[in-house]
């Protein structure tokens, strides 16, 4: 897997040997795992197609630097329109959940806020954890699977084209909720998550996405030349479910 941090680490088409994701012996490791994508990304010429990378790179940068995360040394793999990024052995999964994905939403808000001229920024952000190994065209193993299903279910990419109003769409795999969130150690509060179930080629992925407290604002129509407000909110209703699952116990429907 190629890491933009270090474009002269590894010729084309070979393994990338060293960073958090290595081990091109075969073996598997256990990762942290987290896909992000960006919103009518080929609706956009190739200017603002560049423009927009240039935002959501600046975007993950300062959220990964305010949550104290280092993200030089995650192993990313560019898609053009986002990336996946398998984050180091030994990082606090509760602080990415609750302390990153709060930071950045913040951080496209504010590029919105200073930029209401261009088309927003909007993105779709997944995390899970599980087992994957090193392979010459990226990470190969069920764990980049399911973050990548998460990341383009079609209830997901649904709801944020219905809600103008939020930047930021949010959903975590079941075994990150069950895992880490569900604990209380993640500041993000587990009776705000609602499970959403789909299904892919014959294999059904559960999930759970984030829903603030709170009713979040009218879809925003902006008028030319008004600064388009950013989301202030990580996103999903109810309605982006696909099937409700049967909720742990103690946490209440909304």
């Amino acid at each position: 897997m190629r890491s933009t941090t270090s474009p002269d680490a590894t010729a084309v088409g070979e393994p990338m040997t060293s960073g958090p994701a290595a081990g091109t012996d075969g073996r598997l490791i256990y990762r942290l795992l987290l896909a992000v994508d960006i919103e009518k990304y080929s609706m956009r010429g190739a200017r603002e197609q560049f423009l927009v990378q240039t935002d959501l790179c600046r975007a993950l940068d300062t959220a990964a630097l305010r949550a104290g995360l280092d993200r030089r040394l995650w192993e990313r793999e560019v898609r053009g329109d986002g990336e996946l990024s398998v984050l180091p052995e030994g990082v606090d999964a509760s602080q990415v959940i609750g302390g990153f994905t709060r930071e950045l939403g913040r951080a496209i808000g504010a590029l919105n806020l200073g930029q209401p001229q261009r088309p927003r920024l909007r993105v779709r952000l997944a995390l899970h954890h599980g087992t994957l190994t090193a392979g010459p065209f990226g990470p190969a193993g069920d764990a980049p699977i399911v973050v990548s299903r998460l990341l383009d279910a079609r209830p997901v990419r649904a709801h944020l084209a219905r809600r103008q109003d939020l930047d930021l769409a949010l959903v975590i795999s079941a075994s990150l909720y069950q895992d880490v969130v569900r604990t209380g150690f993640c500041a993000l509060d587990p009776e705000r998550f609602q499970a959403l179930r789909i299904k892919v080629k014959g294999t059904a992925y559960q999930g759970y996405t984030y829903v603030p407290a709170g009713r979040a604002r009218a879809a925003l129509v902006p008028r030319q030349g008004v600064p388009r407000p950013p989301g202030s909110h990580l996103p999903l209703t109810p309605e982006a479910k696909v099937l409700s699952l049967p909720r742990p116990d103690g946490i209440a429907a909304r």
